[in-house]
Formats: C-alpha cells, structure tokens, sequence
C-alpha cells in the first residue's frame, strides 16, 4: 500500500496531578531525521523512544513531543531564584538601554521566563510510563492512518498523471506519419532536382533517404516509453514499492521523453512532449513525499 510521509498524530491522557499530551509530525526526508522533546524525567526513555518511532516509521523527518500540563493540587512548585535574578538583571539593563529608566513591572515577566517556575523532581513511574507508551503507540498508529490517506491521494494523482501521458503518446501517432510524409516527399524533390542537374546518383540518395527517416524514427522510443509506463503502473500496486523505485523509473521516462523531443523534428510532436515533461515533472516533486 503506498504511504506519504507526511503524518500527524495526538493523543492526550489524564494522570494523577497531570495532563500528558503526545505529538507526532512527520514529513519527507532522505533518511530518518528524528526529534525528540520532552520533560527531563522521561529522557531515560529517549533511546527507546528513537527506536520505536524509527521502526515503525521507516523514514522522514519526525518531530516527537511530550507536553506535561500539571493540574493536582498535590503538586509542588519551586522557584529557581539565582535563575530569576539573571533574568531580571539582563531585563533590567535591556530596558535602561531602550531608555526606559522608570519600568519596574519585571516580575510578571520574569515568572513566564523558561525554567523559572518548575515542578519539584519526581521520581519516574514505571506504571504511568507503560500508560504513556501505550498513548505513544495510538499516536503512531494515527500516523499511519494518516499516512495511509495521503497515499491514497497520492497514488490517483499519479494514476492520472501517467495515463495523460499514455495519452499524449498516442495523440503523436498521427503527427508522425505526417512528418514522415513530409520528409519524404520534400527529400524527393530535392532528388528530382539534382538529378535533372545530373549531380546526385539515385540508388545513393535513396539509401541517405533510409539512413535518414531511420535516424528520426521514434518507434522504439514510443515503445519503451509506454513500458515504463506501464511498470510505473505495476509497481504502484507492489507493496514494497517505495517511493525510492518509482523514482528511478521515473528517471527513465524522463530519458525516453527526452529522446522524443530531440528526435520529433517536428513542431507538433515537440509541443507533445512539453505537455508530457510537465507531467513527469508533477509526478517526480510528489515521488519526494513517498515512504
């Protein structure tokens, strides 16, 4: 099944004294680009944490969070005076350099500073964590659900996308044999018009006319072009084709579709293969979001 790796994921449960609130976010990314946030008594489960989200994520950059909101009345708070007094003294001269000499409102200010008011330490629970690590699996699987959609929406696009330019293909057939009459004539007027002059041997203009329609044949170009196509159809129902294999046979269409606009000779052909470059190119920035 395809899968973005664009996902979200939150879950929220209720403790004694406190409200935890997990989070996580990824998008596209080479390899695993994992972050990690949360409060200082759950960082000996860090390692684990990583592990987890890199197994069942695979690949993207993911953002994990652990937001605590402490709600009991049970619970104590100290305040980090020496923390406080830097805070002051930097506010305090930041305001006489702005001169603003007379602003004495500094503790409202002060309070909201990071890490002035914490909790007192509390010793890590092996209860409440397997609760938070059950939320944290929930929160992956909405992730996945959500991955999961996005892959979908992905996939008809891509659908889409590839038929067009099955379509477009097609639409060049009879440009084609247009041009192939037109060359063909144009060279035996030429012809008649030399050997009236008595310049061009016949049997040699007619084998530089061969050499020369099989030099702007397309044929097999259309050929392979329409079989990558089609493994670019195939593949997307294999479900360990990952956005990595359906970039590379997108770089070979690219090659074929190249190889048409430089071999059409012609200007209905070319503005073809312009539609068709818009395509692939639509389809390779979406191939980025792919797991």
């Amino acid at each position: 099944m395809m899968k973005s790796m664009t996902g979200f994921g939150k879950t929220e449960l209720e403790l004694p004294n406190k409200k935890i609130t997990i989070e996580i976010k990824t998008l596209n990314s080479k390899q695993v680009d994992l972050n990690t946030r949360m409060p200082g008594i759950y960082r000996g489960k860090d390692l684990e944490i990583r592990a987890l989200l890199s197994n069942k994520l695979e690949r993207g950059k993911i953002d994990f969070s652990i937001y605590v909101e402490y709600t009991g009345d049970g619970v104590n708070f100290a305040i980090n005076k020496g923390l406080a007094n830097q805070y002051y003294g930097a506010i305090k001269e930041l305001a006489d350099a702005i001169d603003q000499p007379n602003f004495s409102n500094y503790l409202p200010i002060i309070l909201k500073m990071p890490d002035v008011i914490k909790p007192e330490r509390e010793d890590f629970n092996d209860d409440e964590w397997a609760i938070i690590e059950k939320s944290i699996i929930d929160a992956l699987i909405q992730v996945d659900d959500f991955r999961t959609q996005e892959g979908q929406g992905l996939k008809n696009e891509f659908l889409s996308r590839i038929q067009s330019i099955l379509d477009l293909l097609i639409a060049i057939e009879p440009f084609e044999k247009e041009r192939i009459e037109y060359v063909r004539a144009r060279m035996k007027k030429n012809m008649s018009d030399f050997i009236e002059d008595g310049k061009v041997d016949q049997n040699r203009f007619e084998q530089e006319l061969i050499y020369y329609i099989e030099k702007i044949d397309i044929t097999e170009e259309k050929v392979r072009l329409k079989k990558h196509c089609d493994y670019f159809l195939e593949s997307m129902k294999d479900d360990n084709a990952g956005g990595k294999k359906l970039n590379f046979i997108s770089q070979e269409i690219g090659r074929e579709v190249n190889t048409l606009g430089s071999k059409a000779n012609d200007v209905n052909i070319q503005k073809l293969v312009i539609q068709m470059k818009d395509e692939l190119e639509k389809i390779k920035e979406q191939l980025f979001n792919i797991l």
